[in-house]
């Protein structure tokens, strides 16, 4: 690990020798005007015993902390700012200077950069325990289809996936967590990282030095299929690990006219596409889900003539590791050997620098933390078990190093018009789950300390 061009970045000092369940005694904002910034001043003057760490009473504390109207107030005008600027991967810089900013304001020491933009800020004592918390920067290649004041204003480019939600939380957390610094038995790790969506930058972030000592990681991801506020996990398999091909299969070109000239890579293409079906239907466990696509097929567009080559890809997903891996050596295999039958020669590319996902499973022990905290902090009624879906996430990256807990948090509200997919044009949120989200980084985070010092 080289951590040569990295800096640490000392705040502004403060007092944070309040009692451990105190909460917002009173909070006044002071604008910016030079960077056009707001952020919240915080006077500790209300406390209570300090036996409300424990558990669902710690919990309320930091709850009220973050669904202070001015934290509420704060979280909302991040999450504006950094939606009408939306940077792809690798590209967030603007957004990584607006982090380094609130984290200099809340005199939070980190290192920058990781992964190019990223970075890894902590809190607490500086000793271990050490537990990560993470969010995403990066936005999409989409244009949006949303008309409200704080829309895109970077033309083919959207937050269409929720994370500048993600960042703002994980700030309102590093706030929360900062207020309670004298309170944490151990150090929290706030990783914000870049590429998420393309780049792989979760394994980046890895090779830079992100869970230097860390021992448990957890993550939040906001979803249109459950209502504001409600927290959605399941132990193990979570998020399908998801890889994708790009085959060019070879022959020689002839005139349609006459085939037995030519050394027909069309029909040697289509029989791969036959055979890459059987993989799953004929080799797999039935119980056992996975997907195998063909999405594209291109042999040119000249109809008299059979074409020297043809391009095909596709996608392939599964829930466990041993179920993935093998799903691309048969890919590969069933075009290669499938286009040696019919005389063809076959090269596939399976991206493994760029898009290369494994699945996302859930550590036994660290979801049931994240469903304790979430029972204590807004109730049974709001805690989900949530079956696997076929998506994928490159958080996979960190279970595969530590163990990990990634969890929903509800965004849908039909009266907004926050009911659409990630990755579409009209995809927007209710912000009334950012101070929740927040509450549940922070408490997770505090709460993991007092239970593994």
């Amino acid at each position: 690990m080289n951590f040569m061009d990295y800096r640490i970045v000392d705040g502004a000092s403060s007092d944070h020798n309040h009692d451990c369940s105190s909460f917002f005694g009173s909070c006044s904002t002071v604008e910016d005007d030079d960077d056009d910034h707001y952020f919240i001043k915080l006077n500790h003057n209300n406390s209570v015993s300090s036996s409300t760490l424990i558990n669902s009473s710690n919990s309320s504390s930091v709850l009220a902390m973050a669904k202070n109207p001015e934290m509420v107030n704060w979280l909302k005008f991040l999450r504006r700012k950094i939606h009408e600027n939306p940077e792809l991967a690798y590209e967030e810089f603007e957004t990584s200077r607006l982090i380094r900013t609130e984290l200099d304001r809340m005199g939070v020491s980190y290192r920058f950069p990781l992964a190019q933009t990223g970075i890894r800020a902590s809190i607490g004592t500086g000793d271990p325990p050490f537990v990560a918390i993470r969010a995403d920067m990066d936005a999409l290649p989409i244009q949006e289809a949303v008309e409200w004041k704080h829309k895109s204003k970077v033309p083919g480019k959207m937050h269409a996936c929720g994370h500048d939600a993600h960042v703002a939380m994980l700030l309102g957390a590093a706030k929360i967590l900062k207020t309670r610094e004298n309170c944490l038995k151990g150090t929290v790790i706030l990783i914000f990282q870049p590429a998420e969506e393309a780049g792989i930058g979760a394994k980046r972030m890895i090779e830079d030095g992100a869970l230097e000592n860390v021992e448990a990681i957890f993550a939040v991801h906001i979803s249109t299929e459950h209502p504001t506020s409600v927290i959605g996990s399941r132990p193990g398999p979570l998020l399908a690990g998801c890889g994708f091909f790009r085959a060019v299969i070879t022959g020689k070109e002839g005139h349609a006219g006459n085939p037995h000239h030519s050394v027909d890579a069309i029909l040697a293409s289509s029989a791969a596409v036959i055979s890459l079906q059987n993989i799953v239907s004929r080799e797999a466990n039935p119980m056992d889900s996975q997907v195998v696509s063909v999405a594209s097929f291109n042999g040119g567009d000249n109809l008299d003539v059979i074409p020297e080559s043809v391009v095909l890809g596709g996608t392939f997903r599964a829930f466990s590791n041993t179920s993935f891996y093998q799903l691309r050596r048969r890919i590969e295999e069933v075009i290669v050997e499938q286009a040696r039958v019919y005389k063809c020669s076959a090269q596939a590319d399976f991206f493994e620098g760029e898009r290369f996902y494994p699945p996302t499973v859930n550590d036994e022990r660290m979801n049931e933390h994240v469903r304790k905290v979430a029972i204590d902090l807004l109730g049974p009624k709001n805690y989900k078990v949530v079956p696997p879906m076929m998506g994928a996430e490159d958080f996979s990256f960190y279970s595969e190093v530590v163990p990990a807990a990634f969890f929903y948090i509800g965004v849908r509200n039909e009266t907004l018009g926050s009911i659409h997919s990630g990755h579409s044009p009209y995809f927007t949120i209710d912000e009334n789950a950012l101070p929740i989200g927040a509450a549940m980084h922070a408490a997770i985070a505090e709460r993991y300390l007092n239970e593994h010092r």
